[in-house]
């Protein structure tokens, strides 16, 4: 008998890869992702990306997603609890602030400028019922519902210019920071970085694309494997399919909730 499939719980899927472009340059990746399932079905999740131009963007990256999700787990967070939009706000909002001040603390700390830790940022908490999201910058994060509608909870701030966008670390990240909550059955969330936009994102109608999620979504549904499920994903990333398309970074988490 396989007890898993009697257990309503999220099954969830991430990965983050070194782009086309960077591999050629012998850079790292400057992407990262952080992710926990705590008590009561909440899932917390987030996804970075740090600037290509700054010199620490991957520490950036990752000091921000790890603070973010450490904030959020450290609340005690209950099914219960996130009933209350102005909660929620407020819950994301102190971890992007927190997060914000890890970067601004380790930029000192290494005395290097601010702009040297540029990142953008996507925090992420969903429960069966409700996802909520906060987004600094591009990127874009979604949800599918039971009835099978999906829709891009977040979409990229992508700044006035072209290849522009915000970041944790501009003056006017608070200000420009995007929250939005869906209350519905959910089954299915995601988060992207930049990199997969233009794979992810019908660009003409503003609306994520339903063929490049499902599969995932479905994927991550029957992933028994979690170590294999892993790989699966980095190898999808890596394919000559993605490269044709984008030679960026490239941050893909992926959940289903399974309630069978």
């Amino acid at each position: 008998m396989n007890i898993s499939k009697q257990i309503a719980q999220w099954r969830i899927v991430a990965a983050s890869v070194c782009g086309t472009s960077h591999l050629r340059n012998k850079q790292l990746c400057q992407d990262a992702h952080h992710w926990q399932i705590l008590a009561d079905n909440i899932l917390v999740a987030a996804a970075a990306d740090g600037a290509g131009s700054a010199s620490l963007g991957k520490v950036g990256a990752m000091l921000a997603v790890e603070t973010a999700i450490e904030n959020l787990s450290s609340k005690g967070l209950t099914r219960s609890s996130l009933t209350n939009d102005a909660n929620v706000r407020s819950l994301l909002n102190d971890a992007i602030l927190a997060a914000k001040k890890a970067v601004e603390q380790e930029a000192v700390a290494c005395e290097k400028q601010l702009a040297d830790l540029a990142t953008t940022l996507i925090i992420m908490v969903a429960t069966p019922e409700v996802v909520a999201v906060a987004q600094i910058g591009d990127g874009l994060a979604v949800a599918k519902d039971r009835m099978g509608n999906l829709l891009a909870v977040t979409m990229p701030d992508s700044g006035e210019y072209i290849n522009e966008t915000t970041f944790l670390t501009s003056p006017t990240a608070l200000d420009t920071a995007q929250m939005r909550l869906w209350r519905t059955d959910i089954v299915n969330v995601g988060i992207i970085t930049d990199g997969l936009q233009m794979l992810a994102l019908n660009m003409v109608v503003g609306e994520p694309h339903k063929p490049f999620f499902f599969p995932l979504f479905e994927f991550v549904a029957n992933a028994e494997d979690k170590t294999a499920a892993k790989e699966q994903l980095v190898k999808f990333l890596r394919s000559e399919r993605i490269a044709q398309r984008t030679d960026d970074d490239l941050t893909l988490i992926i959940a289903a909730f399974n309630n069978s």
